[in-house]
């Protein structure tokens, strides 16, 4: 490999080689696992994806693929019966502090504390050093809310938006939601893809997990369609010819599939 660069000096190769060594662990990497909830059946078997840093991701699939479950295994949550996943090389089930001050999960279920927000995120910031209040504060107005609120006196839609408000403010590199429109409505969702458009950096990584491709296709810059054993597409959209009909995207890849089964 070396025979094939130019002779530029020792910094040219050193430059060339922490390059390389970035671009290849700057990503998650799901690495032949398989999972399982119980010993008879399981949910990934053998399964491989990667997700390279920036833009946002959708992950799609049918009920019961995986999709949850592959951003808790992101997470470090779940532990793969085989196989490995990890984050900028390193092994996310070790879960080390510096890997999750740059993760965030928004579940697609949760409850939060009967505290006042600026209370939660007094507890939140030790643990996330690039926590941004400008940002925080410009998403909650993206929401049309305001910072002095106590969690335990908001409805169910006020409270997902809230928290997504939270998970953008800690400016994670990686940041995976699951169903993060659910349960909100038509102007809610409206204002969820302004805010995440409006929070996105060069360098920040957002993966959706999602059945309701209406509310995020017009924010995605790629898409994975899974199935439990293997990854059914994996591209970047590119509108060239026009808007994209995720749905229709959707199916056609499933039934392709289905008729090569």
């Amino acid at each position: 490999m070396l025979k094939c660069l130019p002779n530029f000096g020792g910094y040219f190769y050193l430059s060339y080689f922490c390059s390389v060594l970035f671009n290849y662990y700057t990503m998650i990497d799901v690495k032949n696992i398989t999972f399982g909830y119980n010993k008879y059946c399981n949910v990934l078997q053998d399964f491989s994806l990667q997700f390279k840093k920036g833009g946002v991701y959708g992950l799609l699939g049918k009920n019961g693929t995986g999709k949850s479950t592959l951003l808790y295994l992101m997470m470090g949550l779940l532990r793969p019966k085989q196989g490995e996943v990890r984050i900028d090389g390193v092994l996310a089930s070790n879960r080390l502090p510096e890997v999750m001050s740059d993760m965030f999960i928004v579940p697609e279920e949760y409850d939060l504390p009967r505290i006042s927000l600026m209370e939660y995120v007094k507890s939140l910031k030790p643990f996330y050093p690039k926590f941004s209040d400008e940002l925080l504060t410009r998403c909650l107005e993206g929401f049309d809310m305001t910072p002095d609120i106590n969690l335990g006196s908001l409805s169910m839609g006020q409270k997902k938006k809230v928290y997504m408000c939270i998970a953008l403010a800690t400016n994670t590199d990686y940041l995976l939601m699951d169903e993060p429109t659910n349960g909100l409505d038509i102007l809610s969702k409206s204002q969820f893809r302004k805010v995440v458009i409006g929070s996105m950096a060069e360098d920040k990584t957002i993966i959706i997990s999602t059945h309701q491709v209406h509310d995020v296709e017009h924010m995605l810059d790629h898409v994975c369609i899974i199935n439990q054993n293997s990854v059914l597409l994996n591209t970047p959209l590119v509108e060239d010819n026009g808007p994209i009909d995720l749905e229709k995207l959707f199916i056609e890849t499933l039934t392709n599939n289905k008729v090569e089964e």
